[in-house]
């Protein structure tokens, strides 16, 4: 395959993402308080490890990884499973679009990560970026905090794990196939979410007590999962095929996939202020991609 192909190939699977991510997010709102917010989480992951595990085996990408390793997957999957909990519990209150919209804060989170923990240089540009994209999430979270109280900042909450979980994936994504990865991903969130869902039953808390869903939500939850792994599936091979600067742009396309959705599904729309935040956030977070190329293609002063 010419480089143009695999160059259009991977904008066609990044775009094929942005859609099939918000569906998941539909999926679990429809299914909302029916079925236990760690059982949603837990079938996730489930069917990314069920149905990418034997791809990885045919294939012949698995490895026996080591102790570290073992700790950091661990590590990872806690991140992902209190992030997608999170994020799944917000959506039981908050429309879609809302929820992605304050989510993509987390490049500016994962900015400054990188300046507090990797010694990143982060010029005043994009600090200021920064700040005006987590004004943009305050525009959001403001009318929605009145209607639905604290659960406004669950997104942030997600936004905040995801960024470490994307900064622990820096250093094992060179390492090994992205299957593998998240294979590993997927069965170390399980190895967690069974033991808890395990201990919390019949405990009377309900996002963790689950009980076998009924015929419908047990057809939601199948359709999550599906739907789930084949966006990260999307999203692993897209990156696998085009740089990720070309691609990163278009994961502001998931806030229109969420709208249209929103609204088709469940007649939601983002008012003015959630509208405004969301110019500022999409505004500023294209401002650090920008400003971060800029930054690559500059050429390094010889010693």
């Amino acid at each position: 395959m010419d480089n143009a192909r695999r160059m259009s190939l991977g904008i066609l699977l990044m775009i094929g993402f942005c859609v099939l991510a918000p569906l998941q997010d539909s999926f679990a709102k429809l299914i909302g308080g029916a079925v236990a917010v760690g059982l949603v989480a837990a079938t996730r992951f489930l069917f990314q490890s069920g149905l990418l595990l034997p791809v990885a085996l045919a294939f012949g990408w698995l490895h026996c990884p080591g102790r570290g390793e073992v700790g950091l997957h661990l590590l990872r999957g806690a991140l992902l499973l209190v992030a997608t909990a999170f994020f799944f519990s917000a959506l039981r209150f908050m429309p879609i679009a809302d929820a992605i919209a304050i989510f993509f804060v987390e490049p500016f989170i994962l900015t400054l990560l990188g300046g507090l923990l990797l010694g990143e240089p982060i010029g005043p540009r994009r600090y200021i970026a920064c700040g005006v994209g987590f004004a943009g999430a305050l525009l959001i979270i403001q009318p929605s905090f009145r209607e639905v109280g604290a659960v406004a900042f669950l997104p942030l909450v997600t936004a905040l794990c995801f960024a470490f979980y994307m900064i622990l994936t820096r250093r094992m994504a060179t390492r090994m196939h992205p299957i593998t990865l998240q294979v590993y991903t997927g069965l170390a969130a399980l190895a967690l979410a069974v033991p808890l869902l395990w201990a919390f039953h019949g405990s009377g808390f309900a996002p963790l007590d689950a009980s076998w869903p009924a015929p419908e939500m047990l057809r939601l939850l199948v359709a999550l999962g599906v739907v789930a792994t084949l966006s990260h599936v999307c999203l692993s091979f897209a990156l696998s095929l085009a740089p990720a600067s070309l691609l990163a742009p278009l994961q502001y396309l998931e806030i229109v996939s969420a709208t249209v959705l929103g609204f088709y599904i469940f007649g939601d729309l983002p008012d003015g202020l959630a509208v405004a935040g969301i110019v500022l956030i999409v505004a500023s977070g294209l401002f650090v991609f920008l400003r971060e190329r800029h930054l690559e293609r500059r050429p390094t002063p010889q010693p």
